[in-house]
């Protein structure tokens, strides 16, 4: 246990007696139930392809490291920066999303990896958390300022990065990143009105995209007909859970990942109800549960609208990521192959992860209560939906 004393001015001092450490330790509960996991899931699929037996356990780990370090890191810093450094990595990011169209590896008819110093990295994944910090930084700019454009800023950032995503193409993030936007101008005032017509548009669009994307049109139809199509690592994956039972099989005795291409990463999932049986992953599901609620109501405390939307928005995409992938395995929603939060291997969703919880646990430190626009007005939590509307 870390003994650092109350009076303790230093950085680390002021750090530790600030920062949520029941939110810091179900973040490592998590990170510890994934190198179980991809431990567990992964010898099987290293195998297959050829690869020493902890292949990826050890590339989950040194992925994990810069990870935790960059989330400790960035929770010890103060809320103007973090708004600074999201706009810096929004921007880079942009850059590489921009040369992953040109010079990115197409795999399985998508666009989406560029490879950097012997790494695959997935820009998209660094957009997520880049974007919600921005948004809510122009969004709380203009209620400081009515006269700065700030709403139309965010939308115009967000319509951008769509556009961007849906040429790799990836419906899956451009979904979580609709989700960010659409749940940040509702707290943020717009009419119910326009939140209605934008949810038919939105509507509109995933009817759209089963019609040009050929594999989202399989993935949908395979989903409301599963005679249609392959829908070998979904079957796989229900199998999982039926083998698993209340109980599981016991760590590493799974026999099913064996046959699971993607057990370590888009199936991690049913690799722990195998293992792990319906208790611990109703435990697994409870600490994703817990973060997205904790986090919120922290935050919600200091009523910075700021504050407010930017842990909302990642807490969001944070949320959305883990019910898709969770939703995947077990059929309840088309498959879509999408990691899950710290627990699946993936080194450019682990990174991104880190300094998404890092901006998390940052923003709701106890002593960060000073607005950072003078003229912004504190929002109690329940009257937050009575702010300045943003459209007339």
């Amino acid at each position: 246990m870390l003994s650092i004393e109350r009076t303790d001015k230093s950085i680390l001092g002021r750090w530790w007696w600030t920062v949520d450490r029941w939110l810091m330790g179900a973040i490592f509960g998590l990170v510890l139930a994934g190198i179980i996991l991809v431990m567990a899931a992964s010898p099987a699929v290293a195998d297959r392809i050829g690869l020493p037996p902890f292949h990826f356990v050890i590339r989950h780990i040194v992925f994990l490291i810069p990870a935790l370090g960059m989330m400790i890191a960035l929770s010890m810093m103060q809320t103007r920066n973090i708004w600074r450094a999201a706009s810096a990595l929004l921007a880079g990011a942009f850059v590489l999303l921009i040369a992953t169209l040109v010079f990115g590896s197409d795999i399985k008819g998508a666009t989406r990896w560029i490879h950097m110093f012997g790494f695959s990295l997935q820009p998209s994944e660094f957009i997520k958390p880049a974007f919600a910090v921005t948004a809510a930084w122009l969004i709380a700019r203009q209620q400081a300022d009515p006269q700065f454009p700030g709403m139309m800023a965010a939308t115009g950032v967000y319509l951008v990065l769509i556009s961007m995503l849906l040429l790799q193409p990836d419906l899956g993030m451009s979904i979580v990143l609709s989700l960010i936007w659409g749940v940040q101008i509702f707290l943020a005032g717009l009419s119910f009105a326009l939140i209605a017509l934008l949810g038919i548009l939105g509507i509109g669009g995933i009817i759209g995209a089963y019609f040009v994307f050929p594999h989202v049109q399989s993935r949908i139809d395979r989903f409301l007909n599963p005679a249609a199509g392959d829908n070998y690592q979904v079957q796989k994956s229900l199998d999982s859970f039926h083998e698993g039972g209340l109980f599981g099989t016991g760590p590493g005795e799974g026999h099913i990942k064996l046959y699971l291409p993607d057990a370590h990463a888009d199936f991690i999932f049913a690799v722990a109800g195998e293992e792990f049986g319906l208790i611990l992953t109703l435990l697994l599901i409870g600490i994703f549960a817990f973060i997205v609620i904790r986090g919120m109501a922290r935050v919600w405390e200091g009523g910075d609208i700021f504050r407010i939307l930017a842990v909302t928005g990642i807490l969001v995409q944070f949320g959305a990521q883990a019910l898709i992938h969770m939703g995947s395995s077990l059929q309840l929603i088309p498959a879509k192959g999408m990691t899950l939060p710290f627990v699946s291997y993936g080194g450019s969703s682990l990174l991104s992860l880190g300094i998404a919880m890092g901006f998390v646990l940052a923003l709701t430190r106890k002593e960060q209560t000073r607005d950072i626009f003078s003229a912004a007005r504190p929002l109690p939590a329940p009257t937050i939906r009575a702010a300045r509307p943003f459209f007339k």
